[in-house]
């Protein structure tokens, strides 16, 4: 038997209360924003130590010199977001905006300014998701990610998730459909190789991987990628199993609809529903024990 861990608990914060402090006017970068908040402090940048658990462990070099000279010619626009440290009662964590204090660095600043907040360590968690999805430099793949992370971590719905990121929801359900791509084809669309608008051509196709190379290699429109996934994919002819019985490939509606449900739920849903009848199957499958933690909460919430 499957041993699982208890839900989650929900927040005592909302995701829109969050969202105040990672400030969601700052959707391009930290060196332009059209409003500067006032900070509670400024804080000696040695007394400052990263999140150990910040999801963003990449930091470009170019773009952090960038920065620094933006900070020696500006200042710091946005205070950093920090909590006091819990392993160092004289010292603090950063919440939100560890590049800002990294190109302080470069830049020789002694101090920065800073937002204290008394989060909890799922708060820092959630927070750091939170701007990291904000920033304009993420790839889909990564913004697609972080929306899971929230769904599957904290419980948001893609609806709350849409209202307080200031995104459409069909902007996010397309994003999470995504995930639903064989890794070799995400990992095109977060290189660059494919645009995002090409891999959802992709995501009811058979044979996504051979397809994404014939649209990378002949330069197809999102039109002609769409023709060529519909050339590929199987008709409604019975096929015959190694069984010796016959099944008939989905309809389009349905493989709509198995899309639209692993986008709401971030796992793999496979619908079996034969023509003609009322009965079918339902297959969900996770891939860790926390996404089946999750599962069983929302299942769980929808009965109360």
């Amino acid at each position: 038997m499957v041993q699982r861990k208890e839900p989650r608990k929900g927040l005592g914060r909302g995701l829109s209360a969050l969202m105040a402090d990672v400030d969601t006017a700052r959707t391009t970068s930290e060196t332009t924003a059209p409003e500067t908040r006032r900070a509670d402090r400024t804080v000696p940048v040695e007394r400052i130590t990263p999140n150990p658990d910040q999801p963003r462990r990449q930091f470009t070099e170019d773009q952090l010199q960038e920065l620094a000279e933006s900070i020696r010619t500006k200042g710091i626009l946005q205070p950093l977001i920090v909590r006091p440290n819990p392993r160092d009662p004289s010292g603090f964590e950063i919440v939100a905006g560890e590049r800002r204090w990294r190109a302080a660095q470069i830049a020789q600043l002694h101090e920065v300014p800073v937002l204290v907040r008394d989060f909890n360590d799922t708060e820092v968690l959630e927070v750091a998701i939170i701007e990291n999805i904000q920033r304009a430099d993420l790839n889909p793949i990564e913004e697609a990610a972080g929306y899971r992370q929230l769904m599957f971590k904290f419980g948001h719905t893609q609806e709350k998730m849409a209202e307080a990121l200031g995104k459409s929801r069909s902007h996010i359900a397309n994003l999470l459909r995504l995930l639903n791509l064989p890794e070799s084809v995400q990992d095109m669309v977060a290189r660059g190789d494919l645009s995002a608008g090409h891999a959802r051509t992709l995501i009811t196709a058979a044979k996504p991987e051979d397809l994404a190379q014939r649209i990378v290699q002949k330069g197809l429109s999102v039109r002609e990628a769409e023709k060529l996934a519909r050339d590929n994919t199987p008709s409604d002819k019975p096929r015959k199993r190694p069984d010796g019985a016959f099944e008939i490939d989905k309809d389009a509606d349905t493989k709509a609809l198995e899309g639209d449900l692993s986008a709401t739920l971030g796992m793999k849903v496979k619908i079996d529903h034969k023509p003609g009848q009322e009965k079918g199957r339902l297959t969900i499958s996770y891939d860790t024990l926390e996404q089946l933690d999750a599962l069983c909460a929302l299942l769980s919430t929808s009965r109360n």
